[in-house]
């Protein structure tokens, strides 16, 4: 059962190639993908949700009819929360399962207590404590740590690791040759279900605190392509094709973010005037992509990410980014 007494059941979506997308619930539906893969009677999880995504993603491992012994690796692209706040818990139900981490993510998965603290500093106490509960700590053997380029075996297929900075500097990427796919946590951005209109899907870049780099987003975002991908496994949410247009389409956003930031750098009331501003643009990207539910909705769909790239943008200003 969950926090809330229910027997779960997943949402899940088939995408082919092996792998499932699993709604894992964090804040409303269709938000935060894990991703499933199996092959030859190997298993793995890309990203994980929060504690309360576990009883889904141990529910769509049922589903498969997959034994928890079976699966080898959680594959966890950073260690924001909303990807990796799960994975403790998740461990603890996958007794030959090993968390793979950036070398700069590791150490806060084995000892999360910096990794709380900061997350308490972004969201508030209450809503912290809300979101993800408690953060439970990886056992350092249980911890493999993933260079840049290192494959690993999953059954018949080979993963790559891509470091990819940009979003965070504990970030990486997954290249699947065998679905000519690449698992990108927040490195090619965010495209969530609603916003897809007959032009296809929308997408934009996410500059969340505390490490956002514009060159560096650019520069993933190019590496990620070099591999001529046919799909992106997003975790906001899963499979996006077209992908030239989109990565076009986020290396243009990421400067509209930037400008945006440095025209209100200076600003009496910066952090409102940065919100109204990129919630404007937005707003008129897509619109001009043919979305137009209204105001309203757009406010309850893209809100919480304005707040957060705000801060994101703003703590980018303050640490060298006004040159």
């Amino acid at each position: 059962m969950n926090r809330a007494g229910k027997v779960p059941s997943a949402t899940t979506f088939e995408l082919g190639d092996g792998i499932t997308a699993i709604d894992t619930e964090y804040v409303r539906p269709l938000h935060d993908a894990s991703h499933l893969l199996v092959d030859s009677g190997s298993a793995a999880f890309v990203d994980t949700g929060t504690n309360d995504s576990v009883p889904l993603l141990l529910d769509a491992l049922a589903r498969k009819a997959v034994d928890p012994a079976d699966v080898r690796y959680v594959f966890l692209t950073h260690v924001h929360l909303d990807h990796a706040g799960g994975a403790g818990e998740l461990m603890r139900h996958l007794p030959n399962a090993r968390a793979v981490l950036h070398p700069r993510g590791a150490r806060h998965m084995i000892d999360p207590t910096k990794l709380v603290q900061g997350s308490i500093a972004v969201y508030g106490e209450q809503a912290f404590r809300e979101l993800y509960g408690e953060i439970r700590p990886i056992p350092a053997e249980r911890v493999e740590v993933a260079a840049d380029g290192q494959a690993f075996r999953l059954g018949s297929r080979e993963l790559t690791c891509l470091h990819t900075e940009g979003h965070a500097r504990h970030h990486y990427c997954l290249w699947d040759p065998a679905s000519s796919g690449v698992f990108t946590g927040d490195s090619f951005g965010i495209s969530y279900r609603e916003l897809d209109t007959d032009a296809g899907a929308f997408i934009f870049p996410t500059t969340t605190p505390v490490q956002f780099d514009p060159d560096e987003a650019h520069k993933s975002i190019d590496r990620i392509m070099s591999f001529a991908p046919e799909r992106a496994y997003l975790t906001h949410f899963s499979e996006v094709r077209d992908l030239p247009r989109l990565a076009a389409d986020l290396h243009r956003r990421i400067d509209g973010f930037v400008a945006i930031a440095r025209r209100h750098a200076d600003a009496a009331d910066r952090t409102r005037a940065m919100r109204e501003a990129l919630f404007g643009y937005m707003q008129a990207e897509l619109e001009a992509h043919g979305f137009r539910p209204g105001e309203a909705r757009l406010h309850e769909l893209l809100d919480a990410d304005v707040r957060l790239n705000t801060m994101g943008l703003e703590h980018w200003l303050d640490h060298g980014g006004r040159q």
